[in-house]
């Protein structure tokens, strides 16, 4: 790599020898012992009230209902002795409030005109509702904003689980409801697959657009909850994004400052696909104001306002790459290798960063000691499975492996299909 590539990236924070995974892994554990137990902590460690000591039940079906996004999924799920999930009357709406504003009133039964093709399948609704909730004890969530430019502001205080139960008892059908979000639905999926293969415990990872991970507590572990039996376990939503220790260079902080939401989930604009091209962006503009790229195309892309992050790994898997915005830029070879090598720092960077947050996470499990019954992660997102640039997943995994298997903690990574959806069922099937 070019020299004056090279103490750039030293100088900015992106080096790949001078990174401290020990130290990173000690802040994550501080972070979530803190965050358990109430105390100050950039990791709120949110309980689900949801458990995976219970098994879960063979050929007995649980309604789901799937909000994500500007999507809406319904169906009905049942799992056959081996764990595999059927999935039958599945429909896909679009959500409401996605392309209008809705009233509370109509959004609810919108909802509850949704189940009704389904409402006679099951007693229980697996509801895996992805947008930032307070979970309750009792299993319902309160919606505390939305995301996703969903435009309904009524529904924001409400318990989303009881407006949907309290409209379909209205039409004569009294049902139970269960409210997850998406990283907690993703490590009950894990549980579907250890219905076939003994795991020890589980933890949910997702790496898309966003970031997060969940995992299994001791009760005995979450001092900020009293009256919990000292025996059992509970989910808790990491909200892993807002990791506060991870350490920053000044172009992250220049980054954040031109995102919708400065200060905030530091760490998920580090590695998850909704800023890595944007934080790419960062760097190649200061890495061109230095004089690294020609004056021509370091002037054109200082231009830019925004680079998409499927654009930044497509030309730094392929520096010739004949579609996207760098194929329009009179580009030297020189041009190519420093963009293919800045890009690839932030990506590498991001994998290192990704590992160690998995690793804190299946560290804090406890589980894996013994290689018959290894943790089971189950992994969801575009970013971990898509990105193609400096091998992204296997450099990620690598990483994993280089802190774990010294530690001698056996762990293995899954990917269930439509894990939101067979996340709740298992919620909606166990709770």
């Amino acid at each position: 790599m070019n020299t004056r590539i090279d103490d750039f990236l030293r100088t900015n924070g992106f080096d790949e020898h001078t990174r401290d995974s020990g130290r990173l892994l000690a802040g994550f554990a501080a972070e979530m012992a803190a965050g358990l137990a109430g105390e100050p902590s950039s990791l709120p460690m949110i309980p689900a009230y949801l458990s995976v000591d219970r098994p879960v039940p063979a050929d007995k079906p649980v309604i789901v209902l799937d909000a994500g996004g500007t999507n809406l999924r319904v169906g009905v799920v049942q799992f056959d002795a081996a764990g595999t999930p059927h999935i039958s009357r599945f429909s896909r709406h679009k959500m409401p409030g996605a392309t209008a504003p809705i009233s509370a009133d109509d959004f609810f039964n919108t909802l509850a005109d949704l189940l009704m093709p389904v409402v006679d399948a099951a007693e229980t609704i697996g509801f895996c509702f992805s947008y930032p909730a307070e979970i309750t004890p009792d299993g319902d969530g309160r919606l505390l904003r939305w995301s996703k430019q969903i435009q309904a502001p009524e529904v924001e205080g409400r318990m989303v689980g009881a407006e949907v139960v309290q409209r379909l008892a209205a039409r004569g059908h009294k049902r139970r409801i269960t409210v997850l979000n998406d990283t907690v639905a993703a490590l009950l999926a894990g549980k579907s697959a250890g219905m076939a293969r003994r795991y020890s415990t589980y933890a949910g990872y997702i790496l898309g657009t966003g970031t997060n991970t969940a995992y299994v507590a001791p009760n005995s572990a979450i001092g900020k909850l009293k009256g919990l039996d000292p025996n059992g376990h509970m989910i808790i939503n990491i909200e892993s994004g807002g990791f506060g220790l991870a350490p920053r260079s000044r172009l992250d902080e220049i980054f954040d400052a031109t995102t919708l939401d400065p200060g905030t989930y530091a760490f998920e604009k580090m590695i998850s696909g909704g800023y890595l091209g944007g934080l790419g962006l960062t760097v190649i503009k200061a890495a061109a104001s230095e004089g690294i790229l020609s004056e021509a195309v370091g002037a054109a892309i200082q231009g830019w306002c925004t680079l998409e992050n499927k654009d930044l790994d497509d030309f730094c898997d392929n520096p010739f790459i004949a579609t996207g915005p760098f194929a329009a830029l009179p580009l030297t070879d020189d041009d190519r290798r420093a963009i293919q090598a800045l890009g690839g720092a932030v990506y590498r960077r991001a994998a290192w960063l990704a590992a160690v947050n998995l690793a804190s996470v299946i560290l804090a499990g406890d589980g894996g000691h013994d290689p018959l019954y290894p943790v089971c992660v189950n992994v969801d997102g575009s970013t971990f499975y898509r990105t193609k640039s400096v091998e992204f997943r296997s450099r990620l995994e690598a990483h994993l492996r280089k802190i774990l298997e010294p530690r001698g903690v056996s762990y293995e990574l899954v990917g269930v299909e439509d894990a939101p959806v067979i996340g709740a069922a298992v919620a909606g099937l166990t709770r």
